[in-house]
């Protein structure tokens, strides 16, 4: 499990979301597809409107035959150290919807929030059980399409490498300086009470 002990919240929160982090460096153990089921399970929960569950996970684990084709599907910067990840899992949304009462599917309007809430929800369940995870944008989503199959009207979001945490010291040089969790902003920067005050 990852853990950040110098992160600390302005006001009481579970101790899970800040120690989830998102970290580089892997040990390139294997995972069980049952375990990476029950971290995709939790996304499955999330909450979306109408309820259409927009959200759509395409995945491959390490030592299968998809692995390398997974890996290819990044850009060469994520390639160097995803690759010793365990799984990778690729989030798609749905762009448009069946409300009820329609029978001709309209827009989603909130089909990414829908997606990016469920990917919230498998990296914290996998944090939980003793894994880490490390979200990316930095993926060739033409190349996806094409090769996952993913139809016209749904979108591509992000990769998710799931996988043991290991030593900075496997990274390539440039990276275990950054091997860190990082900082957020103060609530007050981010939070305004009655009218919008950011810049």
């Amino acid at each position: 499990m990852t853990t950040a002990p110098s992160r600390t919240s302005a006001h009481p929160v579970e101790r899970l979301f800040l120690d989830r982090w998102s970290p580089r460096a892997y040990d390139g153990a294997p995972i069980a597809e049952d375990v990476l089921l029950s971290f995709l399970e939790a996304g499955r929960w999330a909450a979306s409107a109408y309820n259409s569950q927009p959200w759509r996970f395409v995945y491959a684990r390490r030592d299968t035959p998809d692995w390398d084709r997974f890996v290819g599907y990044l850009i060469p910067f994520n390639q160097s150290w995803a690759g010793s990840a365990s799984a990778l899992v690729f989030v798609l949304s749905g762009t448009t919807m069946l409300p009820p009462g329609k029978t001709a599917p309209v827009p989603a309007p909130t089909h990414a929030f829908d997606a990016g809430a469920a990917a919230a929800q498998i990296m914290l369940q996998a944090t939980s059980a003793g894994w880490a995870a490390h979200a990316m944008s930095g993926i060739d989503h033409d190349a996806i399409r094409a090769g996952l199959g993913v139809p016209d009207d749904h979108a591509i979001h992000a990769a998710i490498a799931i996988g043991r945490q290991a030593a900075p010291e496997i990274l390539p040089e440039g990276l275990r300086g950054r091997e860190a969790p990082s900082d957020r902003l103060p609530l007050s920067d981010i939070a305004f009470p009655g009218r919008f005050a950011g810049g």
